[in-house]
């Protein structure tokens, strides 16, 4: 009797928790997808103002690791030129500046890096150029032609949303490094909060800033 007794509790409580089990499993599915909306979206959701109906003319793009950005590009194997849009969210506002390049070196990491940035001045234009990242304390002044590695021509900036910027340039790659073929390098990407006299600020080395980099193919 005392075992028949406790098995009927054994199986209404497990009605029980099958019941409650199901019922949080409904009340999950109606809410809405909150943490999906705190994340980016994604590069292949991007548009671009310019073309037709605000499309994206861009064939590759990739998600970047680190700071929220995200880069677009079209490589043509037979001049080896990419085209490439970088986008990043604004980190304090107008104040602030971003920045991406290939480093031919092939080393992980800024020093070496030629690299194109975009900010906006005291009067209120942006402004976007070649710049060489020859230390952990660069100028970043603009680039003679002549100081290039590799020559990069239609660079331009803009805002989107107030919230991004975008920069825009086409590359003439370099050979590459050591194992890395003509289309494989490493790139570096930089988000900075503070432009001084019309200068970019150093950004903060911690966190993000300092993890900014990776291995990209533009032929895959």
């Amino acid at each position: 009797m005392a075992a028949a007794a406790v098995g009927r509790r054994g199986s209404t409580t497990s009605t029980f928790v099958s019941l409650a089990v199901a019922m949080a499993i409904a009340a999950l599915s109606s809410l809405p997808p909150s943490s999906t909306a705190a994340k980016a979206a994604p590069c292949s959701s991007h548009t671009f103002s310019g073309t037709t109906g605000g499309q994206n003319p861009y064939a590759s793009c990739a998600d970047l690791p680190r700071l929220g950005a995200t880069l677009h590009y079209n490589y043509t194997a037979a001049t080896n030129t990419v085209a490439v849009a970088f986008r990043a969210p604004q980190a304090k506002g107008d104040d602030g500046w971003v920045a991406w390049g290939i480093n031919p070196s092939g080393r992980a990491g800024m020093v070496g890096t030629q690299a194109v940035v975009a900010f906006q001045r005291s009067d209120g234009s942006l402004v976007a150029y070649p710049t060489l990242l020859d230390s952990y304390a660069p100028s970043m002044a603009p680039a003679a032609p002549g100081d290039l590695a590799f020559p990069v021509s239609d660079v331009a900036a803009e805002y989107v949303d107030g919230k991004e910027m975008v920069l825009y340039a086409t590359l003439a790659l370099p050979a590459g490094n050591g194992q890395q073929g003509s289309s494989k390098f490493t790139h570096v990407w930089q988000q900075g909060t503070a432009v001084v006299n019309d200068v970019p600020a150093a950004h903060p080395t911690t966190g993000d800033n300092i993890l900014s980099t990776a291995t990209i193919d533009f032929s895959d």
